[in-house]
């Protein structure tokens, strides 16, 4: 559908959570409704369009009609750091202090003397910034909360307050981090089966009942269901027990997912070439994948928030060299904490002829690459659905927030996937790679991710469940008079 006249069109403004794995799914779902007719404007903080401008170009977010880039402070101290800014900070700060600002430029475009835009008539906000409930209140237009996580993330995250209430949170003390406490079995999520407390998302582990985080989420999710209704990036087959389980607690709910399937059926080029990286992409990376035989090469990247010791780093480096295996390797300037992050030169010297390290890339084209024989992730959502995309087997080293139970959920529920300890070994980054790459377990989860590729490709076909619910989202709230 092509664009309106001004004034007939729907008005969207979305807002992610200010991080690059909120950013990335929001962007694709702005593209999707622009494409559907939509005036868009996308709400980042001043520190990420900074970033976003600096990674990108200025030009690269001018020229499409009807789609404007907007800002607003997050009220954190300036930096103009090439990093994910410390996540309880944010979270902390953009609840506190987004609200105004927000409201203040939902007003800006509203104001018919300044503005020649259409008026705004709903919100989508991402799940994590319910904050904009005042907004939508104050305008009375719809607002729809985009939970990015996993549906699985999101029900634990749902049920946090319960297990408080059941005495299972906070950790009596640090021990229990490590005396077999978190191996109980957790029967009380309906939807969720086998599942562990060290499956649920890591801000449980504490032993503070007024941590940041697990009160910042808990808080968030509880306001989930003032929202019109609630979007997932996911599809009916591969978590319908838990979507089922949300449905009866939340108001609609619909998954519309895998995004990139959607936004992969959208006829402008133009439009399809925007892109929401904060670091520089480096191509070079798909010249190199260019070179090398099909499922010949283990993608390893941690995402965009993930820190590790430099002892980890030697760990993971040896492991990859020791496997003989051909690797790309995405390493962040950030990515050991409190320090940059280098590799010993040995292992550069050692590996040259068959890997490649690079700081940032465009990922979802790497997990669609023929030569991608797997991934070593840290189970971030995002990574976790690219893959299945790409119909690729994972190893997973989980690092925080609903990690945990996506790690958990790919290599038990959807079998694509195996677990590396989070006290890592060369020793055994070694030997999962060779069973991912060469091994019958590393087959049979090869021929899983095949599997879910395909019915994520029926999800997103016209008549599939996902655009469907796409659809079922514009006409009973976004559109609905």
């Amino acid at each position: 559908m092509g664009s309106i006249a001004a004034g007939g069109n729907p008005h969207a403004v979305c807002i992610p959570y200010p991080a690059q794995g909120h950013i990335n799914p929001m962007f694709k779902l702005a593209k999707l409704l622009h494409h559907r007719g939509f005036h868009i404007t996308f709400v980042n903080t001043e520190y990420n369009h900074q970033r976003l401008l600096k990674s990108r170009g200025p030009s690269s977010l001018d020229g499409l009609p009807d789609f404007q880039f907007k800002t607003i402070p997050d009220g954190l101290p300036p930096s103009d750091a090439d990093a994910t800014q410390d996540i309880p900070s944010l979270c902390e700060s953009t609840s506190k202090n987004c609200s105004l600002p927000f409201r203040n430029l939902i007003h800006k475009l509203n104001d018919t003397s300044t503005s020649n835009v259409p008026p705004v008539s709903c919100i989508i906000s991402d799940g994590v910034m319910t904050f904009t409930l005042n907004a939508a209140e104050e305008f009375g237009i719809p607002l729809v909360f985009f939970w990015t996580p996993s549906a699985c993330g999101c029900l634990a995250y749902m049920h946090y307050r319960h297990l408080i209430g059941r005495g299972l949170l906070p950790l009596k003390d640090a021990s229990w981090l490590t005396n077999g406490y978190m191996e109980t079995a957790i029967d009380c999520i309906p939807g969720m089966k086998n599942i562990r407390l060290k499956d649920l998302p890591s801000f449980i582990r504490t032993t503070d009942l007024d941590d940041i985080m697990l009160n910042f989420v808990m808080e968030e999710a509880e306001r989930t269901s003032k929202a019109s209704a609630v979007i997932l990036n996911t599809f009916d087959a591969l978590e319908q027990d838990i979507l089922d389980a949300l449905s009866a607690m939340l108001p609609r709910v619909y998954s519309i997912g895998p995004l990139q399937f959607l936004v992969n059926q959208i006829q402008n080029d133009r439009l399809k070439s925007m892109a929401s990286n904060l670091w520089k992409e480096q191509p070079e990376c798909i010249d190199w994948l260019n070179l090398k035989q099909p499922n010949s090469v283990v993608y390893v990247n941690f995402g965009s928030i993930t820190v590790m010791s430099p002892q980890q780093l030697s760990e993971f480096a040896w492991g990859l060299a020791n496997s003989k295996k051909s690797f790309l390797w995405i390493v962040r300037p950030d990515l050991v904490k409190g320090d940059s992050a280098v590799l010993p030169t040995e292992f550069v010297n050692e590996t040259k002829e068959r890997g490649m390290l690079a700081n940032w890339c465009p990922q979802e084209q790497v997990l669609k690459h023929p030569s991608i024989g797997g991934f070593l992730t840290h189970s971030g959502w995002n990574s976790t659905i690219e893959s299945l995309c790409g119909g690729v087997p994972v190893i997973c080293w989980p690092f925080f927030a609903e990690q945990q139970t996506n790690c958990r959920y790919s290599c038990t529920d959807w079998g694509i996937g195996m677990e590396i300890d989070n006290d890592v070994k060369r020793d055994e980054v070694e030997k999962l790679v060779r069973e991912l790459m060469e091994g019958e377990g590393g087959k049979g989860m090869k021929k899983k991710a095949m599997e879910w590729k395909i019915k994520a490709e029926e999800a997103t076909r016209p008549g599939g469940s996902s655009y469907r619910n796409l659809n079922k989202l514009l006409d009973e709230v976004l559109l609905s008079k």
